[in-house]
């Protein structure tokens, strides 16, 4: 089992993070093999748990709210530990869209690069 951590920044109270969060989590399957199923739960206030299954592999995953980022944990098993770098980059990619946080700017709006 390989274990993938990826921090999303953000500016906002926690209470919009979560807001923006169960808003938003609806979309994930799109960016998910066909078929997939993705079953949220908040098991505290400031963590949701999320139940993924795809190809015949279940994955679960955490999201951790935190005061100045969003730490996305997902637990690959199997053949999935394998891209283990390939699913960082895709979280890095779309992690910021489930908070509303543009990729192209910093925590507190600003133009990177």
């Amino acid at each position: 089992m390989r274990t993938v951590t990826v921090p999303v920044a953000h500016n906002l109270p926690k209470e919009e993070v979560r807001q923006r969060m169960q808003e938003r989590i609806g979309g994930l399957g799109k960016h998910l093999p066909a078929g997939a199923t993705v079953e949220p739960s908040w098991p505290s206030e400031d963590r949701m748990a999320l139940a993924i299954n795809a190809m015949g592999q279940n994955v679960n995953a955490t999201l951790d709210v935190e005061d100045r980022a969003v730490l996305i944990t997902v637990q690959l098993p199997g053949m999935l530990g394998m891209m283990g770098g390939m699913i960082e980059g895709m979280i890095q990619k779309q992690g910021p869209k489930l908070i509303g946080m543009n990729k192209d700017r910093d925590a507190d709006g600003n133009p990177q690069g």
